[in-house]
């Protein structure tokens, strides 16, 4: 079984912008309100949700839930961890 480094897998978690992962890559349903983006979460469907570029993670505050890059890719097509890598891997470059 391949495993990816440690280091490797902290480089895909901060350096895709989560932004690009929502809208871009996974084309989520987004609103944007005040300037702000806003996606319907994968895990309730409620849009009361938040990007922080600053922690590249993305939040839904109905459910508490966060994302980075690779836990959203897992929630919204319900593939493995290793299937979210090797997605990132090949469509984010």
């Amino acid at each position: 079984m391949f495993q990816y480094s440690s280091q490797y897998l902290r480089k895909l978690r901060n350096e895709i912008p989560i932004d690009t992962v929502i809208t871009n890559l996974l084309k989520m349903e987004v609103h944007k309100t005040t300037g702000r983006l806003r996606f319907r979460c994968p895990t309730c469907g409620n849009y009361h949700t938040a990007v922080n570029p600053q922690t590249n993670l993305a939040r839904c505050f109905d459910c508490k839930k966060n994302f980075n890059p690779i836990d959203l890719v897992m929630a919204v097509s319900g593939c493995s961890f290793m299937d979210a890598v090797q997605y990132l891997e090949k469509n984010a470059s």
